[in-house]
């Protein structure tokens, strides 16, 4: 069975919404994924924003699609744009989850991804699928 390469842009203030996804995830049935994300509780080791900037890269790199939680851009949209823009510079799929609730996408997340799906696991994990495959 395929096992799939997630990059899970998030933040740590809206840590609930990763975690509530990455257990979606989980439990799909015969879907296998390896978590290339950086949780809270797995912090990556840098000592400078150059450090840290190099480190996401690498995550990117490995993994075969970034998914973007729609809701938290505002707060945090020169890390999200950054993860972005590596996801382009490696040419992987960007998906754009919306969560429940959300109405608006910021239209620079928006014309990036190359999906958009609403918060169901089913969409997703079909959408990660067509984006990787």
């Amino acid at each position: 069975m395929k096992i799939y390469d997630l990059f899970i842009s998030h933040a740590w203030k809206y840590n609930n919404e990763y975690y509530r996804l990455e257990e979606l995830l989980k439990e799909y049935s015969y879907f296998n994924f390896r978590n290339y994300s950086v949780p809270e509780h797995d912090p990556l080791d840098f000592n400078s924003v150059r450090e840290l900037v190099q480190k996401l890269d690498e995550q990117i790199r490995e993994s075969s699609i970034v998914l973007v939680i729609g809701g938290m851009y505002c707060n945090y949209r020169k890390w999200i744009k950054k993860e972005i823009e590596i996801a382009k510079k490696y040419n992987k799929p960007i998906l754009l989850i919306e969560p429940y609730g959300c109405n608006r996408i910021p239209n620079d997340v928006e014309i990036n991804a190359n999906k958009i799906v609403k918060w169901n696991t089913k969409s997703i994990v079909e959408a990660i699928r067509e984006l990787v495959n």
